[in-house]
């Protein structure tokens, strides 16, 4: 969400950190550990946590972190059942045949940046006393700061380590977890990796804090529905249907937020919108022509005449046995452009399109699921939440769910959203040839990293 001019941007630079830049293109290579990156200035006024929040937000708007890459990730690693990549980067050639190796640079790269934007982090919460002019605005800046740490964490957790039901997740290595700032590195800061467990009780802390401190609405930051919504997918992710319902609800009915009339509302929010972020939104990271990258706008999308201001390398085609998924009369079927012989996502096409992390329409997914699972009626009946999303897709309304149907809408309804092998490792369902457990599916810890900091180990299969 990068909203301030390049000034402030040297200010952070010059008063704050040392701002590390990734890249997922293989064009450099650093030698910081980045678990722990180098910060030795004081934050000494509520100023200097403020323009330090803002770059907290700056980091996340990474195109490695939360730019776009880590969905692109978790659409691509093993998905060649729904998606042809054509692409010439090795990194995420390598994830898409899911035989990534220790030294693959989006593993490096999302590493890297997340752990730089989590110092960042870092420095706010150890400095949020200096925000004296009102307790909501401290409030806010820590509900923040503990919305995007608690985030961030969750995205690792998924990427690097074994999945929930894989094993003991309270003896699986997840990440090493950070959480003060980092001056000048010592041998005491390189962290071993905290178990699986303790990366998702620190995750859940984090985002229910944020959830008590963050307003109702925050322009385009963070808010207490973007903390809900997280933990939803959270203690989804954990099997905790019971919270993970609560917190779909929580969402649904109180945020104030409904579900676009059309699906396509939902995109083109530059080419169409003027910048305007969709209603539909609980979080997203904001670009413009002036600032910011969409990577999955980078790697999904296309130049396409007959859309003015589309942009994209090109590199993800969707196959047609994609279109199979899809009933007659979904417009979600429709939703794709064919142009050069090949299929895009017409969810992409924006090259200043913001970069949606959770919409409206998947709470109301969640809930029917958590219900279904659970055979309660918290808020709603499973029925009634697949029949919104159906309608909304011009298909006609179900006479009775099963669990199979709710996973069917979710699949189709977030298809490309980064959602892909999440959903797939908790659900527990084959990746084309690949278990769902399977350490192909699991990014390696960065070589790099390993050889720095010999607290760490590495996945297997590397």
């Amino acid at each position: 969400m990068k909203i301030y001019n390049k000034t402030i941007n040297k200010y952070l630079a010059a008063i704050l950190f040392t701002s590390v830049l990734a890249t997922a293109c293989e064009k450099r290579l650093d030698v910081f550990p980045y678990q722990s990156i180098s910060d030795d200035k004081a934050l000494l006024s509520e100023g200097d946590v403020n323009v330090t929040l803002v770059g907290a937000y700056d980091g996340a708007q990474a195109a490695t972190v939360y730019g776009g890459d880590i969905m692109v990730l978790n659409e691509l690693i093993g998905n060649g059942e729904n998606i042809n990549f054509t692409g010439t980067f090795a990194g995420l050639s390598d994830a898409f045949k899911a035989q990534m190796t220790a030294n693959n640079s989006n593993a490096a790269g999302t590493w890297a940046a997340s752990y730089s934007t989590m110092n960042r982090i870092n420095n706010v919460l150890s400095a949020v006393d200096k925000v004296t002019s009102s307790a909501a605005m401290k409030s806010s800046v820590e509900g923040q700061a503990l919305f995007l740490r608690g985030s961030i964490y969750f995205e690792l957790v998924k990427l690097y380590a074994k999945p929930v039901g894989d094993g003991d997740y309270a003896t699986n290595p997840g990440v090493p977890l950070v959480l003060t700032p980092t001056g000048n590195v010592t041998e005491a800061d390189y962290k071993a990796r905290a178990t699986v467990k303790a990366v998702y009780d620190q995750v859940i802390a984090d985002l229910t804090k944020a959830e008590s401190l963050l307003p109702s609405s925050n322009g385009i930051y963070a808010t207490k529905w973007s903390a809900a919504a997280q933990l939803s997918r959270v203690h989804l992710a954990l099997k905790n249907y019971t919270e993970a319902g609560a917190a779909a609800n929580r969402v649904i009915t109180g945020s104030g937020k409904t579900l676009a009339t059309e699906i396509g509302k939902n995109w083109f929010t530059f080419i169409n919108n003027g910048g305007t972020t969709p209603g539909e939104y609980l979080f997203s990271m904001k670009v413009t022509a002036q600032d910011g990258t969409n990577a999955l706008n980078t790697y999904f999308g296309r130049t396409i005449s007959t859309y003015p201001g589309s942009a994209g390398r090109s590199d993800c085609k969707i196959k047609t046995a994609h279109f199979t998924q899809y009933e007659t009369g979904d417009k979600r079927k429709d939703y794709f452009v064919l142009s050069g012989g090949n299929y895009y996502s017409l969810k992409h096409l924006d090259r200043f399109g913001d970069v949606p992390v959770v919409r409206l329409s998947e709470m109301y997914l969640t809930r029917a699921e958590a219900n279904q699972r659970n055979s309660t009626v918290v808020g709603a009946t499973p029925l009634s939440d697949v029949n919104a999303i159906r309608t909304r897709a011009g298909l006609p309304a179900l006479t009775a769910v099963t669990l199979a149907a709710i996973l069917k809408e979710r699949k189709l309804e977030l298809a490309f959203e980064g959602q892909f092998l999440p959903d797939a490792k908790r659900t527990q369902t084959a990746v084309g040839t690949l278990a769902w457990n399977d350490p192909k599916l699991i990014m390696p810890i960065p070589q790099r990293e390993m050889d720095v900091n010999k607290q760490l180990v590495q996945n297997a299969g590397y």
